[in-house]
């Protein structure tokens, strides 16, 4: 009998410590940064996002939403047979999230393994864990997307360190006699690996070049825009579905005016758009998971609802995933 894999629980957390636009402002000012409220909202649509405590990692992070999830799926920690996590802010160079997430969790035995794919990392991580269970690897997987961007912030560039914020968000992944992953298509680029980037890494106990988020905002909103159409077209097709089928569309959050654009292509109303960025900022790899689970923890995400996600990042990356919940 073919095999599908199905969502079956999710789950999301937010560091407690909330910053709101003018609050960021009033401490950007202290480093002679200038930015306002306005000018945030009117660029972004942000107007507040979570950081991280100094001792938070993305670890502490993930494990709380990864716990949300597998409560919500009705399952116990030891029931996960394998943990995918998407991050592009490990706690260290290795292990793995995902090993630290599963030490946490306290189960072991399992494979678990980071995915990097920065601001797509969580549709590489379902679709990686979609085949694995497809093919029978696993029955019940964890994929997790977590942060903390705060900690690769230039606060000296007002056109970056207004975008991003810290969270975690995770699915539990069952396979199921039912289809709940109805497709996905993914791609990169790398020769637009300089548009946005980190470009430090670590050598001789050293960081050698700069530990900091580097971006170009216009080249990041030209290339998205175009790229999540067509990801989103191409996922459709090989569902055999159309724009109409998709009752939520719950792309990468990190511009309202790319989310807004990206519905607008694919002929979807604005109420079918599921938007958190406004309070949680970009949180990359999480971003996804977050808006999901809140989509599905206010009513809005419905048993048998068809769902598109898409996200597009550093390396560039882009892809979707069509889902029935």
């Amino acid at each position: 009998m073919t095999c599908y894999s199905r969502i079956t629980g999710t789950g999301s957390y937010l560091p407690p410590n909330r910053l709101t636009n003018a609050q960021l402002a009033t401490q950007l000012a202290a480093r002679g940064v200038e930015t306002s409220d306005e000018w945030i909202v009117a660029r972004t649509g942000i107007e507040a996002r979570h950081f991280a405590a100094p001792d938070v990692t993305s670890s502490d992070l993930g494990v709380e939403a990864a716990r949300r999830a597998i409560e919500a799926a009705g399952l116990q920690a030891a029931d996960i047979d394998l943990i995918i996590v998407a991050t592009s802010t490990p706690d260290m160079v290795f292990p793995s999230v995902a090993c630290i997430l599963q030490h946490k969790l306290g189960i072991a035995g399992c494979p678990a393994f980071d995915l990097q794919a920065v601001c797509s990392g969580f549709v590489y991580a379902l679709t990686v864990a979609d085949a694995m269970i497809k093919s029978g690897a696993a029955t019940r997987a964890l994929v997790v997307g977590s942060e903390v961007f705060s900690r690769i912030l230039d606060f000296s560039d007002r056109t970056t360190c207004v975008l991003f914020g810290d969270g975690a968000g995770a699915v539990v992944l069952e396979a199921s006699q039912e289809p709940g992953i109805l497709a996905s298509d993914l791609h990169a680029d790398g020769r637009h690996v300089g548009i946005l980037c980190v470009p430090g890494h670590v050598s001789g106990g050293q960081v050698v070049g700069s530990p900091l988020l580097t971006m170009d905002g216009q080249a990041v909103f030209k290339l998205a825009v175009g790229v999540l159409e067509n990801a989103a077209r191409a996922t459709l097709a090989k569902a055999s579905l159309t724009e109409a089928d998709i009752d939520w569309l719950i792309p990468h959050q990190a511009n309202l005016r790319i989310m807004r654009s990206t519905a607008k292509k694919l002929k979807l109303p604005l109420e079918k758009l599921i938007v958190t960025v406004d309070q949680h900022g970009n949180t990359s790899a999480a971003s996804i998971p977050l808006a999901l689970d809140e989509a599905v923890r206010s009513g809005k995400v419905k048993k048998g609802d068809i769902v598109m996600l898409e996200g597009v990042g550093g390396g560039f990356t882009w892809g979707a995933v069509l889902l029935r919940y």
